[in-house]
């Protein structure tokens, strides 16, 4: 396949710039992948179209206030430092601006010393490995009292709350990014989802600026994926297996949900506990070896994640999908609408 065939128009009015209150009120499109049929709902919805006994994926990962504004140590030039991947405790790799003052030795200074960053080498790409000094057992703490947060490129109107580019539930800091396809959800729709009788289960994975890399390649299959780290704990992997053993659906929300159990999958020929590294890309002709749904935003065109999407619901269901929520007014991209796709 090509690149192009996964091109659309977007009207940029239709880009969100801000987040819906309350968070669950968000629309959704319904696509069922067997027909192509949509339906127009809410994401208050959801626990209309999911089963007692059904399990949802989530990933818990917490975006880091990653982007960080300082000075170079003694000349006092100015640096924006964009933290990417934690490659040992306080070793990062990390995007740099102006990459040509971030030479190996430079030092730079952010929150009026609160932390220190000496650059170690240039890697692949012009990224930089770079030393992190603080004072304290942990960078994360330092990093919420210094650090904005790495919103998309796309954005441009100014977060007033940082915790709305957070799922409710997120707990282990790691990501340059947010899963975004769980900003819907708030504490009474994890209630009434409960209730019902429909699981939650917790994948980890550290979303990477990657995400938003742009494919540059006309062939699909050329393209080359950028690498982000998971962890998928026992209980979750007995849940899943738990769920198909009963006959019921297991549904991954988000596309990094879906990437880190199809991962595993791949990886182990099976659902089990497994933590480490997945470049794992997604387009149409892959077998899906684990989900049985999937919740997700609508995304760029010509993106890996709207190739991944039309992997799973069909390439030719899924640009009629988005042709239908672009002439439907939907939100796009991070802060926009989702979709359900069963």
């Amino acid at each position: 396949m090509k690149t192009s065939d996964f091109f659309f128009e977007l009207p940029e009015r239709q880009i969100a710039q801000t987040p819906i209150e309350p968070r669950d009120h968000s629309r959704m499109l319904y696509l069922d992948r067997q027909t192509g049929a949509v339906k127009h709902l809410h994401f208050y919805d959801l626990p209309d179209y999911l089963d007692a006994g059904d399990t949802l994926i989530v990933n818990t990962s917490r975006v880091i206030p990653a982007r960080l504004y300082g000075v170079k140590e003694y000349s006092g030039g100015h640096m924006q430092f964009l933290l990417l991947e934690q490659k040992e405790r306080d070793i990062w790799e990390v995007m740099v601006k102006p990459g040509k003052k971030a030479k190996t030795g430079a030092r730079f200074v952010f929150g009026d010393g609160l932390l220190v960053g000496e650059v170690l080498q240039t890697v692949e790409g012009g990224n930089r490995l770079v030393r992190m000094y603080y004072e304290g057992p942990s960078i994360y703490p330092v990093l919420e009292k210094i650090g904005n947060m790495p919103l998309p490129p796309y954005i441009t109107a100014e977060l007033s709350d940082r915790e709305r580019y957070q799922t409710i539930y997120s707990k282990q800091p790691g990501s340059a990014a947010a899963p975004t396809a769980g900003l819907h959800f708030t504490p009474e729709l994890i209630d009434r989802l409960r209730e019902k009788g429909i699981n939650l289960a917790n994948v980890v994975l550290h979303v990477g600026i990657g995400t938003f890399r742009p494919v540059r390649v006309e062939d699909v299959t050329k393209h080359h994926m950028h690498s982000e780290h998971y962890y998928l704990p026992q209980e979750t992997a007995d849940l899943i297996n738990e769920t198909h053993a009963r006959g019921k659906r297991v549904i991954g929300v988000g596309t990094t949900s879906c990437r880190t159990v199809e991962s595993v999958a791949s990886k182990c020929g099976e659902i089990k506990a497994d933590e480490g590294d997945t470049s794992i890309f997604i387009y149409p002709g892959y077998t899906f070896k684990v989900l049985d749904g999937l919740i997700t935003n609508f995304h760029l065109p010509e993106s890996t994640l709207i190739m991944l999407v039309s992997a799973f619901a069909g390439y030719e269901h899924t640009m009629r999908a988005y042709q239908i929520a672009v002439g439907e007014n939907y939100r796009f991209f991070s802060f926009g609408d989702a979709m359900l796709i069963l």
